[in-house]
């Protein structure tokens, strides 16, 4: 099959980076710039040195941001490859503009379209994750919480315990819990934290995503075993 061409950025894009490369390295001679936008399934962008070519890949997402925006980009990108350190006002306003309501909804519906989910299945070894949410269902929503889908993560993962995936409205849990030694406790305590986040959906306040508001934090300290399963997730 024929590789489909890339959508090369426009001359105002471009200038915006060697500005911004000027900016920050005022001595150096200006490389080649590749910069154009791709399918992302959401609002990725890269950079990457390659035989002195500055080759640079954004989402589509990104092609009708403002001007502002694209300056903020070229900024944050040259300054992480050239380990500069990154200007606040550029960090600041790229940050509001990608967590507003009106692009986080946008990216949202791009991962639901574009992104494939990795499903395991939500029976374990020891476990079974389609029970211990019913358990937790009935004790602290009156079992009124729909059920997601529920999955094992495909690797034993000990950095990302657990996550609700809201674009695939998924439940991830690391496989580290399927085994002897891990109390009750904990995994419903897990599954209870991701199950708030369904009740609790992320808001965006000034410009700023609220992942754990208020209601969630106080709803979270009502699990009777809070403070032993956080210890026993520390360890982990």
């Amino acid at each position: 099959m024929p590789r489909i061409a890339l959508p090369t950025v426009s001359p105002a894009i471009l200038s915006l980076f060697e500005q911004e490369y000027r900016a920050l390295r005022p001595r150096a001679p200006m490389p080649e710039l590749e910069v154009k936008f791709r399918r992302f399934t959401s609002l990725n962008t890269t950079i990457r040195l390659r035989d002195g070519k500055l080759i640079v890949r954004l989402s589509d997402l990104l092609e009708h941001a403002p001007e502002n925006i694209h300056q903020a980009i070229a900024h944050i990108l040259l300054a992480k490859l050239y380990r500069k350190p990154v200007g606040a006002v550029f960090a600041d306003r790229y940050r509001r503009y990608t967590q507003s309501e009106a692009v986080s909804k946008q990216a949202e519906r791009m991962r639901q379209m574009r992104g494939r989910k990795v499903l395991s299945s939500p029976q374990g070894d020891l476990y079974d994750l389609d029970e211990v949410f019913e358990a937790v269902n009935r004790q602290f929503f009156h079992g009124l919480l729909g059920r997601p889908t529920l999955t094992w993560s495909a690797h034993v993962a000990k950095r990302m315990l657990g996550h609700y995936d809201a674009a695939h409205n998924t439940i991830v849990v690391s496989r580290v819990f399927d085994r002897p030694g891990t109390p009750r406790y904990a995994i419903e305590y897990l599954l209870y934290h991701e199950m708030l986040h369904l009740k609790h959906p992320v808001r965006v306040r000034a410009g700023r995503r609220c992942v754990h508001s208020r209601e969630f934090q106080a709803e979270e300290r009502l699990f009777p075993e809070l403070e032993l399963a956080r210890a026993f997730l520390k360890r982990l």
